[in-house]
């Protein structure tokens, strides 16, 4: 009897451990974001994310993500955001989105948590992700909206995500 259990505990460490290690990898997902103060987001507060993308990541692809969470009291459909890229080199660009968050037919497009909604908007192109050089990105998120402050904004920022 006593050997049974250690060979069933065996199995069961065996096959705990074949759920976990796979968890140990490496993660292909980049992801910051910056508090809006008061989920009050004026047209001066510009927060600025940096990603550095290290030599052994450059043969990679990357698809390009805008996260935005904001409360249930937000009061528009979409959303206008400049966000300014610049480059390892120096190189600015600039791209106006307008981000659309809600549909009349569906609500709210992002995912939600009570009176809580974060969506994750890829702004790159699914059939052909960016390639990105070694070195540090900097992304400055500005709020372009007619209202200003834009009000119930809590979180905005970007996700990088290996492409596959």
């Amino acid at each position: 009897m006593k050997k049974r259990i250690v060979t069933y505990s065996s199995y069961l460490l065996l096959l705990t451990s074949c759920f976990l290690l796979p968890a140990c990898g490496k993660v292909d997902v980049f992801e910051r974001n910056a508090t809006i103060p008061q989920q009050s987001w004026s047209s001066n507060f510009k927060p600025e994310i940096a990603f550095k993308i290290n030599p052994e990541d450059t043969l990679n692809r990357y698809n390009i993500f805008i996260v935005i969470r904001h409360t249930d009291a937000y009061r528009y459909k979409n959303i206008w955001i400049n966000v300014h890229t610049e480059s390892p080199g120096g190189v600015v660009n600039n791209q106006p989105l307008n981000l659309q968050l809600a549909t009349d037919n569906k609500g709210w497009l992002g995912s939600g948590m009570d009176d809580i909604f974060e969506h994750r908007i890829q702004i790159t192109s699914p059939q052909n992700p960016e390639r990105l050089s070694a070195g540090t990105y900097r992304f400055k998120l500005e709020n372009i909206m007619r209202e200003d402050p834009l009000k119930n904004v809590m979180n905005v920022g970007i996700r990088l995500e290996k492409a596959k």
